[in-house]
């Protein structure tokens, strides 16, 4: 007979936390006077992320044998989160604020806690999509960083087809990677318009065009956007994909 007694495990593992004398790590998360100390295990830490496990490898311990790391840019919560789930595996995102998850989900990555990340994009494709079409810009712009939070990116470019006016009329419009939308050929959108954004995106990216209108332009301004967009389609090798 085999008995089950993972939760058991992991509430004793989770004591270990309030251990205040056999411990080997010091972690202080959030910055300025908004701080707090976790004392840990470099065993636990070590084989629960590897994150840790390289870090612990490249710090010193002091006389009394104790490592310590300093996680300014993690706020207290969200170490507090991402340490219970090391020592417990407990993950709770039912009562938290979506954008606390959200952004909880960059640091579980930097932290290469894979199966933690994935929960997290899963939990937000699957509980909160209605939060990230109300913050889409945000969402695009952000899971498109790196190629770590592929669901997340197949979902934004899914509802990218159907409403391409969500980022193409938003504010931040300017300071996307226009490249990334303009590879698509199957966007929901006449286009000339389409164009018409790439051109107002194209002034954006050369400030000294976007102080005047185009009737006060010279011929050198002209030439300035001309061989902008050349240099950007073959860099990109997105120009045989515009329909002229």
């Amino acid at each position: 007979m085999t008995a089950n007694h993972l939760e058991k495990l992991s509430i004793d593992y989770l004591e270990l936390l309030n251990d205040k004398e056999d411990f080997n790590v010091i972690i202080n998360a959030g910055e300025s006077l908004n701080t707090k100390i976790f004392r840990a295990h470099s065993n636990v830490l070590r084989y629960r992320s590897l994150y840790f496990r390289n870090k612990l490898e490249s710090t010193s311990k002091d006389v009394n044998n104790i490592k310590t790391i300093n996680l300014e840019h993690v706020s207290i919560q969200q170490f507090e989160f991402i340490i219970k789930y090391i020592y417990g595996g407990v993950v709770l995102l039912e009562n938290q604020e979506t954008s606390f998850i959200f952004e909880l989900m960059f640091i579980t990555s930097e932290f290469l806690l894979e199966d933690l990340t994935k929960h997290i994009e899963n939990h937000l494709i699957e509980i909160k999509a209605n939060w990230l079409r109300l913050h889409f810009t945000q969402i695009y712009q952000k899971s498109f960083q790196n190629n770590k939070f592929q669901n997340l990116q197949e979902w934004c470019n899914d509802f990218l087809v159907k409403y391409p006016d969500k980022i193409f009329n938003s504010e931040d419009f300017t300071s996307i990677q226009l490249v990334l939308l303009i590879k698509r050929d199957d966007l929901q959108m006449k286009e000339i318009e389409i164009w018409k954004y790439i051109i107002k995106w194209g002034i954006a990216q050369n400030p000294g065009l976007s102080s005047n209108g185009p009737e006060n332009w010279t011929n050198e301004n002209f030439l300035t956007l001309f061989f902008f967009y050349f240099f950007f389609f073959l860099y990109n090798e997105v120009y045989p994909l515009i329909l002229y």
